[in-house]
């Protein structure tokens, strides 16, 4: 049977991948190449890179750097001081209190209806929580920095292991506003 016959195509569905937490809506049909409706009119899927980082201190700084292309290349110029700010503390976490050795943490950016989402995903226990610290500490603040700067935050729970998120709103007139407009 060819490839693109309809009948290959039917043994396949293809079914969107939309979550209500990125902001986008679940289609209620199966939207492929063979509709023939509008594809997509109504949903604006979120633009998503993500990349994988050994555990290592010294991949604190490409991850912030990839942020940081990425960024430029969504045309996002608002917020980014704080969008690095917070790559680098979760990801400095996630290396400190969640990556196992021989393991490694996924940062994984999405850009969705005027939001930027930093996902930071590792394979350790444990929920971070923002605590309490000793004002003269060296360390402690990083959760407390993301929680200061970022419109919200939070984690998930995956297995193995967590997500810490947080996100930014860019606001309507802001350059590289929503993800549609792109």
């Amino acid at each position: 049977m060819p490839v693109n016959s309809p009948r290959a195509h039917a043994r396949y569905p293809y079914q969107p991948v939309l979550l209500k937490e990125y902001g986008s809506l679940v289609s209620p049909k199966p939207v492929t190449q063979r509709d023939d409706h509008p594809v997509n009119v109504e949903i604006h899927p979120a633009l998503l890179r993500e990349r994988f980082y050994p555990r290592s201190r010294q991949t604190v700084r490409p991850a912030r750097e990839f942020a940081a292309e990425t960024l430029h290349a969504w045309g996002v110029t608002c917020r980014r001081d704080d969008v690095l700010l917070c790559v680098s503390e979760l990801a400095t976490n996630a290396l400190l209190h969640g990556v196992p050795p021989g393991r490694g943490y996924r940062l994984r950016m999405l850009r969705y209806d005027g939001m930027v989402r930093v996902e930071v995903a590792d394979s350790g226990g444990g929920r971070p929580r923002v605590g309490r610290r000793d004002p003269g500490a060296e360390g402690g603040r990083g959760l407390l920095l993301v929680a200061a700067v970022a419109d919200r935050w939070g984690t998930l729970a995956r297995v193995p292991g967590k997500v810490v998120w947080c996100e930014f709103g860019l606001g309507p007139g802001a350059a590289g506003g929503p993800a549609h407009g792109l």
